[in-house]
């Protein structure tokens, strides 16, 4: 969905100790597809992590994975972005414990989410006109084999668009081989509750598929102000190998939510009201601040269908064709009058019919809505030859994205007539027409090919090079009466890369990298908006596509009781996209910039150490320098932004953890730390730095019963409930009025920000049937 809608997430006889995170592992598909077949094969002896934490790694770049057993063991509602939070790099806002809520984000290097690839079985997550992806539509956590962060690039073969920041992969859990249930329950703070249940069918018949399916339900009052969260969620996945290593599936997931946006303050207002900042809980006449006005409504359906053929010893076809639809509305309270309207600049000069209006004005639902369709498929061919892996492959991509913000009546309670936001049923102008501030359909379509080459020069130097080329297409219609009717841009970026990666011994490794990425303007920007009857947005396709040269060098240790890796890495980027305000005739416009280069280097660091069976330790740690290049153009003058730190970008962040599992008793400790992030690119404004940490402990009963799986755990999220703002919801050029390198004064506007989740904690217990 659109990323304006904000579908935009995150909340004793015995001590235990348990990490939250961490650990290298590489997708067979890696850029240009290196495996542990082609460097020396790595064995260590000794106490292995208890959750399968840190796995063997030979991939040419930095790279970190959870596991099931470690996911299986945190709060069962935790989204994908709070599940990663102590791996480096990663920054993660969370405004609700529990994950449920649209208000949250994730960035990886001080880059942002717009700026991170998601994949799930191989299928895009991301929004495809404005790259966002929603944590809270993701599968469920106890659906879930892997979740694999690469923070610094994407796979050759993924099929993303703007993945500078790195690249989120979910992998389903596989069809169990025989018949089995299972079934969670859950009771938390703040009235919530959950239920999961899961069946997996085995072999069906003799014709060797294998599925499961599982449904959840989640409700939870909002840990702060009036309101409720409700999320409907399925999954399923059908299986079948056969051979030597073929596989085909089909992976769905479902998700049907009604979520609360909590409001996000300004420095000002958090200083007046801190975690009082809220929408009211009970409706008066004429409110548009009331809670009912601001619960987001949204279903997904994605799809995925993976397929992997070994076709002869020395040829293999992967294939992912994938498909998704999406609805959603992020609504919000506001007055209309019955007179003095426009539609685009033409102006109403009959008055539109509004039920409940005083003296011609009335509160209502202002509505923007997203409808999505999205499918596509990439495939590709790998052929090992002699010492040469090579990898070629086509990327289709076709979608369609219709926005519209329009507005619906609210009844005498404060109750929308219809929370979705269905264009059949919002207001309508005199003579028929649907009365929007917004209304377009922009259709997407992506072509991209790449070829890659892996190069075993001896059993231990490898040696990486590829080749991706990607054209992204879009044509849309603006439905407003105006100037403009349709729009168009068309980008082509050709995205070199290489790598190397070296065995210095069975246990010692050493790696480096450079590639590419891009990214064209949002859809938004395409679009001329009016407010008025006068533009207030003004479109265009004259945006130079960001791109982006990136390198790592990285070493890697592999040893029985302790594992590390450290990682520098270094970005350069041109023509950053960036949203702000220009002058027109002596009008303020909202408009997007060339915001120019950017400069990022640092250093992510991990160590796990397993001193005994069953105990591992976790430290995680990250030194970021972001720098702006580039004075940035506003109002007709410059902003002296040369040389400032880039916005949501701390220079460092640690974490800290370690788990404990006996088989009989287990338990977590996971705490992370967040330097101060400057909100504005004039670093006039910034929050503190602040620490979380969630604890956890829990049973394993199966051996005091009947053998099948019973679990009891207790997670305590956010224990410490720092009185925090947890990061930047939304930046500003200029906090304070400045003066700009031509002398002119340009006007600040405030920032906006998350407010950090509050303490809670949930029990559950999980039985297998």
């Amino acid at each position: 969905m659109p990323a304006m809608i904000s579908y935009d997430g995150l909340r004793s006889r015995r001590a235990a100790l348990v990490l939250t995170a961490v650990f290298l592992t590489v997708p067979a598909s890696a850029w240009a597809q290196q495996t542990t077949e082609d460097t020396a094969d790595i064995r260590v002896t000794g106490h292995r992590d208890p959750e399968g934490l840190l796995p063997d790694q030979t991939a040419p770049k930095a790279v970190s994975e959870i596991s099931a057993d470690f996911i299986v063991k945190q709060a069962p509602t935790l989204n994908a972005f709070q599940l990663v939070n102590l791996l480096p790099g990663a920054n993660v806002a969370s405004s609700d414990p529990y994950g449920l809520s649209t208000s949250s984000s994730l960035t990886l290097r001080g880059l942002g989410q717009d700026q991170i690839g998601v994949l799930m079985e191989g299928a895009p997550q991301n929004d495809i006109g404005y790259y966002y992806a929603y944590p809270s539509q993701f599968a469920d956590p106890g659906n879930l084999r892997t979740i694999t962060l690469a923070q610094g690039s994407v796979d050759i073969d993924s099929p993303t668009v703007g993945g500078a920041g790195g690249l989120l992969s979910l992998t389903l859990d596989d069809p169990k081989a025989a018949p089995q249930a299972l079934l969670d329950v859950s009771l938390g703070s703040y009235d919530a509750r959950r239920v999961f249940a899961r069946v997996d069918t085995g072999e069906i018949g003799r014709t060797g598929v294998k599925a499961f399916v599982s449904y959840s339900y989640t409700r939870a009052d909002n840990w702060r102000g009036a309101g409720f969260d409700t999320r409907r969620h399925v999954d399923a996945k059908l299986l079948r190998d056969w051979g030597d290593g073929n596989r085909a599936s089909l992976a769905l997931s479902y998700n049907n939510a009604n979520a609360s946006s909590y409001p996000s303050p300004t420095l000002a207002d958090w200083q007046a009201q801190g975690r009082g900042f809220n929408y009211d809980a009970r409706y008066t006449a004429g409110n548009t601040n009331y809670w009912r006005l601001y619960r987001a409504p949204f279903r997904n359906l994605y799809a995925s269908a993976p397929v992997h053929l070994k076709l002869n010893d020395r040829l293999t076809l992967d294939s992912t064709t994938y498909l998704q639809f999406g609805y959603g509305n992020s609504p919000y309270g506001t007055q209309l009058a019955t007179t003095g309207n426009f539609l685009g600049n033409e102006e109403l000069t009959q008055p539109i019919v509004l039920p409940g209006a005083v003296d011609g004005v009335a509160t209502v639902l202002g509505n923007y809505t997203g409808d999505q369709m999205r499918t596509g498929n990439v495939t590709k061919l790998t052929l090992q030859a002699g010492i040469h892996r090579i990898t070629g492959g086509l990327w289709f991509d076709y979608g369609t994205d219709r926005v519209t913000q329009t507005y619906t009546t609210v009844d005498p309670d404060g109750n929308p007539t219809d929370r979705w936001g269905y264009r059949d049923r919002a207001i309508q102008t005199a003579d028929g027409r649907l009365l929007a501030y917004e209304n377009q359909r922009t259709v997407t379509v992506t072509k991209g090919f790449f070829l890659a080459d892996s190069i075993a020069l001896t059993p231990r130097l490898t040696l990486d090079a590829g080749f991706k080329g990607v054209n992204l297409l879009r044509n849309g219609r603006n439905y407003l009466p105006g100037p403009q009717t349709r729009v168009r841009k068309d980008s082509f970026a050709a995205l070199p890369r290489a790598a190397v990666h070296c065995a210095l011994s069975d246990r010692q490794q050493i790696f480096a990298n450079i590639t590419t990425n891009f990214r064209t303007p949002n859809e938004f920007t395409l679009y001329d908006s009016y407010d008025g009857g006068v533009v207030s947005t003004r479109g265009t396709n004259a945006l130079k596509n960001e791109y982006s040269v990136s390198q790592e060098l990285g070493y890697r240790y592999i040893g029985p009781n302790l594992s590390a890796s450290a990682t520098a890495f270094h970005y350069k980027f041109r023509n950053r996209q960036l949203a702000t305000v220009i002058d027109v005739g002596g009008a303020q416009v909202n408009s997007t910039l060339n915001a120019g280069g950017q400069t990022t280097y640092g250093v992510d660091a991990e160590i796990d150490y397993r001193p005994a069976k069953g105990v591992s330790v976790y430290l995680s740690g990250e030194y970021l320098h972001a720098r702006i290049d580039d004075d940035l153009p506003v109002g007709g003058d410059f902003l002296p932004t040369r040389g400032k730190h880039a916005v949501s970008s701390p220079s460092v962040q640690f974490g800290a953890g370690g788990t404990y599992d006996d088989g009989h008793l287990f338990g977590s400790i996971a705490g992370k730390y967040l330097g101060p992030q400057y909100a504005t690119f004039m670093n006039d404004e910034r929050i503190a730095g602040y620490a979380t940490l969630d604890l956890s402990v829990g049973l394993h009963l199966a051996d005091w019963i009947d053998g099948k799986r019973t679990d009891l755990r207790v997670n305590a999220i956010n224990v410490t409930n720092p009185d925090v703002l947890a990061g930047v919801q939304a930046v500003s050029t200029n906090a304070r009025d400045v003066v700009g390198r031509g002398g002119i004064v340009i006007s600040g506007y405030a920032p906006a920000y998350y407010i950090g989740s509050g303490a809670a904690v949930i029990a559950t217990v999980s039985r297998s049937f």
